[in-house]
C-alpha cells in the first residue's frame, strides 16, 4: 500500500505571480470606476489596494526590475475601463 502512495504524484499547488497581484489592483480600479463598491466598503477596498501596491513596489525593488520587465503598478489608476484587458465572469 505504501508503494501506491509513493508512486502517486502530488498535484501542483496553485501559483500566484506578481503580475496576477498587479492585475488585482487593475480589477479594483475597474470595479470602482463602474460603481461596484458601496460607500461603506470603500475604506476597506482602498486600504487593500494600497497594501497590494506597496507589496508590489517592494517586490519590484527587491528583484531590481526595471524597463520592460516592470510590473504595471505605476499608473494603474489611469487604465481606461473601456480599454482594460480584465475579463470578469458574467461580462
Amino acid at each position: 500500500m505504501t508503494e501506491e502512495v509513493k508512486g502517486m504524484e502530488q498535484p501542483e499547488a496553485p501559483q500566484l505571480g506578481l503580475n496576477d497581484i498587479a492585475t488585482m489592483v487593475q480589477i479594483i480600479d475597474l470595479v470602482s470606476r463602474r460603481g461596484g463598491f458601496e460607500g461603506t466598503e470603500l475604506e476597506a477596498v482602498g486600504g487593500m489596494r494600497s497594501r497590494i501596491v506597496s507589496f508590489l513596489q517592494a517586490a519590484q525593488d527587491a528583484q531590481g526590475q526595471q524597463g520592460e520587465g516592470q510590473l504595471p503598478v505605476d499608473g494603474v489608476a489611469e487604465v481606461d475601463a473601456d480599454e482594460a484587458e480584465v475579463v470578469l465572469d458574467g461580462e
